[in-house]
This record gives C-alpha cells, structure tokens and sequence, in this order.
C-alpha cells in the first residue's frame, strides 16, 4: 500500500516537473526567442506590414482597402458604392455580396471574407462581370484616352478568393493611369513613374506574377499630389 501511495507521490512529482519546465521552455523562453527573432530581422513584417504615410498607421500592404465615395444616405444599406476616381481602384470585394443586405459588410471587411460559391456559367456571376466590366471602361475612359475592353483584366472585374487582395497586376494599374493624372491635374509621365516604383516582380524572379500595392500606390499618390 505504500509502495503504492509512493509511486503515485513520484509520477505526480516528475508530471509537474515537466509541466513546469515545459511551461518555461514553450510558453516563455520560445515566444520571447522567436519575437526577439521577428522584430531584429523582420520588425516590419512582425508587426503587421504597416504602411505609414505622414507619420501615421493607414493600413497594412497584406490586407486591401475600398476607395469609395461616402453614401449619400449612410442609413441606406441597398446603396451601391460608388468609387473616388482620385485613386486608384482595387480589385472588386464583392464574393459575398456587393451590398449590407444580408446584413454583413462585404467590402475588405477582416471579420467577413471569402469568394462567391457561383459557378462560371452562373447568369448571376456573369451579370456581374459584365456590369464590373463596362464600370472599368467607362471610369477610367478620358477625353484622350479610350479603355478598350480586351484590355481589362480579369482581376478589374473579379474578387479574389478571400476578399481582401491588396494587390493589382500592373496591366490593370496602368489601365488607370490616365484617368488618376486627369482627375488629380497631374502629368500622365508622373503617374506612371508611380506605378513603375511601386510595381513587384516576380519572387526570385519565377514564383508568382509582377503585382501592384494599391495601398502603397495610394499613399505615394497622395504624396505627389500633397507636392
């Protein structure tokens, strides 16, 4: 009985030591490894990728951001977003809706994401890209320069899978070139130069596809014009 009793003593005794010292070693001594690792070789990525512009937080460059024009009525959840053509346009964040309907805000909002669930030859989804299509055509066409349809690209009239990209291909960043210098008085050539300095290649040179930050782009935007 007592052999008994003892044993049970020790293997209580050698289970908190280990609790204990694997408490320590995994959730102390590691976390503070790791976060001293992240914040001297990675402090930006670390914490959060923020983009600042004037010394403030406007967002992060892994998560993407609606360019709208404030609601006429903000009470009205069946209004449709209208875009401010002063800036360059993500791509669409509509999977889950385009509106408040159902009650939950689909527009780059972090608690609700995802893609629609309609197929290709749904006559809905394609309702959509038609209408998104003719919308990118129509808004960034100027008096000198005409958009021409072939030349929108798929990501202008599709959301991604999670809702939230913040990237744009260079194709449809260059699309919007003309229109951005017209509506902020600015020169074409500038406007460019924007989109050339804030356009990523390829990692390693083959891994994925050249994109655009919008959010940087933006913010760069907002600078030159600030000038």
């Amino acid at each position: 009985m007592n052999n008994s009793v003892g044993n049970t003593a020790r293997l209580i005794g050698a289970g908190l030591r280990a609790l204990l010292v694997l408490t320590i070693v995994c959730g102390i001594i590691y976390p503070l490894v790791v976060t001293g690792i992240a914040q001297a070789a990675f402090g930006n990525k670390a914490n959060g990728s923020e983009v600042k512009s004037g010394g403030k937080v406007v967002g992060s460059e892994l998560i993407g951001q609606s360019y709208n024009l404030p609601k006429k009525n903000p009470d009205d959840a069946e209004e449709a977003a209208r875009p401010d053509l002063h800036w360059f346009q993500p791509r669409p964040s509509n999977g889950l809706g385009s509106n408040q309907a159902n009650g939950l805000n689909t527009r780059y909002d972090l608690l609700i994401s995802g893609a629609t669930n309609l197929s290709g030859d749904n006559d809905k989804l394609i309702q959509q890209v038609k209408d998104a299509k003719a919308a990118v055509v129509r808004d960034n066409s100027t008096p000198t320069y005409k958009v021409n349809p072939s030349d929108v690209p798929a990501e202008a009239v599709t959301s991604s899978g999670s809702g939230l990209d913040p990237d744009i291909s260079p194709a449809y960043a260059k699309l919007q070139i003309h229109r951005v210098a017209e509506v902020n008085h600015l020169d074409v050539k500038q406007v460019q130069k924007l989109v050339d300095d804030n356009t990523t290649g390829r990692i390693l040179g083959f891994i994925g596809e050249p994109r655009v930050n919008v959010l940087k782009l933006n913010t760069a935007l907002k600078e030159l014009v600030q000038k």
